[in-house]
């Protein structure tokens, strides 16, 4: 079997944020989150990161981490860029918005023959979220159907105090196997509740505590990559018409429609760990503060790479 390798899409824009928040710094040392993800995924087995940047933000992604990293680990770059269409499609006049994760994972191509692990570059995962998936990849390959995995958080973990989060809300079946994900695009805490909305607020529904999301933490065989190309010709088709600025091709829809289809299964590996990321910049001292926190209690050193 092939060595898995870290897939980290970072080409998204931070726009609720206000910057590239992917490479804001979150300790007194200048590390990122995405430090604190390779640290994990390195003790974790991984050997090789692919970095999914935007070109036009590559000097300032290799000068804030790609630089360093390659000291760490093998790193490679590819690039997620609006114009990277199937033949017959141009870019909507006026988009500047990229086309979503499934577009990301598809700018991969021909960078992976083999297992990954894909992971958002500004979300911070935990510990255990890589051992799991780097063991699952390590051990299982395609037969019949494609054999993928995720790990799942509990909604209540990965909210933000100072706005609204997109998550992929899972069902599970009894062997924990996932059997439908959907995305929400508007979760947010409302009293002791969450709730979401899909018409901007005029009606909400409750999402029970304890509820599994994705964090677009993924295990895949490559697999997923011939199935995202043969499938983005359709999805543009159908949506590019009707909503040419704002869709998004999301890598659950195409993950829910091969379970769906009977193509695939996706192992559930269950975090009890809390998400930290910013998805605003009133996020980031709660993001320092629980970084110094973890720092503390002896899961990290307080300087990461120093030997």
């Amino acid at each position: 079997m092939k060595k898995p390798i870290l897939v980290i899409m970072a080409a998204g824009m931070g726009s609720r944020y206000g910057g590239l928040k992917q490479i804001d710094p979150v300790d007194a040392q200048g590390h990122i989150i995405m430090d604190f993800s390779i640290y994990d995924a390195k003790r974790a087995g991984f050997e090789e990161v692919v970095f999914i940047i935007k070109k036009e933000n590559e000097a300032d992604f290799r000068e804030s981490i790609g630089n360093r990293m390659s000291k760490i680990m093998k790193v490679s770059y590819v690039y997620q860029e609006l114009s990277n269409l199937p033949e017959g499609f141009e870019v909507p006049e006026g988009r500047v918005k990229p086309f979503g994760t499934g577009h990301a994972i598809l700018s991969c191509i021909d960078a992976i023959s083999g297992p990954f692990a894909v992971i958002n570059a500004d979300d911070y995962y935990g510990v255990h979220a890589f051992q799991e998936i780097y063991d699952f990849l390590s051990t299982h390959q395609d037969d019949d159907k494609y054999r993928y995995t995720m790990v799942a958080y509990k909604v209540e973990n990965t909210l933000t105090e100072n706005g609204h989060v997109a998550r992929g809300v899972c069902t599970t079946d009894e062997q924990n196997h996932l059997v439908a994900i959907h995305e929400r695009t508007h979760i947010e805490k409302r009293g002791d509740q969450t709730e979401y909305t899909e018409d901007d607020g005029q009606t909400w529904t409750v999402i029970p505590e304890g509820s599994l999301v994705s964090m677009n933490m993924w295990g895949f065989s490559a697999s997923i990559l011939k199935e995202l190309k043969e499938r983005f010709p359709v999805f543009l088709k159908k949506n590019l018409s009707v909503n040419p600025m704002k869709c998004e091709y999301f890598l659950p829809e195409v993950v829910s429609n091969l379970l769906s289809e009977g193509k695939a299964t996706v192992e559930v590996r269950k975090s009890l760990d809390k998400w930290y990321g910013v998805t605003y910049k009133e996020d980031k001292p709660f993001v320092v503060a629980a970084i110094q926190s973890l720092k503390d209690q002896g899961l990290y050193p307080q300087k990461l790479w120093e030997e």
